[in-house]
């Protein structure tokens, strides 16, 4: 049974940063594409980053220059880290795997095939 769990979401201060977590069971997170998506009140869901199987990224306007993804294949884990945070990126945060196809590099959310259920990240003075 594939499950994704997200984790470290936290109320942080303008400027700061946070790791968040991806991990995954019931199968290889180097075997699929992953995505890190968000969403923030009265919002539609936006794409941040993806990482490929090949461990190529690629990344959002959300995502662009202050994010980094990056995969732990010994833990089967993908993180997102987030520096020089801005309240606009007040959000919940989920990771979405996609089995095949271009939805991950594309950004289209609606073509990833399995999600977790989102960590909040709160950035707020």
């Amino acid at each position: 049974q594939v499950q994704l769990v997200e984790s470290g979401g936290d109320l942080v201060q303008p400027g700061g940063s946070l790791r968040l977590a991806c991990a995954a069971s019931g199968f290889t997170v180097n075997y699929y594409s992953i995505g890190w998506f968000r969403q923030a009140p009265g919002k539609e869901r936006e794409w941040v980053s993806c990482i490929v199987s090949s461990g190529s990224d690629v990344y959002g306007d959300a995502g662009k220059g202050r994010f980094t993804i990056h995969r732990d294949n010994a833990k089967n884990t993908v993180y997102l880290q987030m520096n020089s945070l801005k309240p606009e990126d007040t959000a919940v945060y989920y990771c979405a795997a996609e089995t095949r196809g271009s939805s991950c590099v594309f950004g289209r959310p609606n073509g990833m095939d399995y999600w977790g259920k989102g960590t909040l990240v709160t950035v707020s003075s």
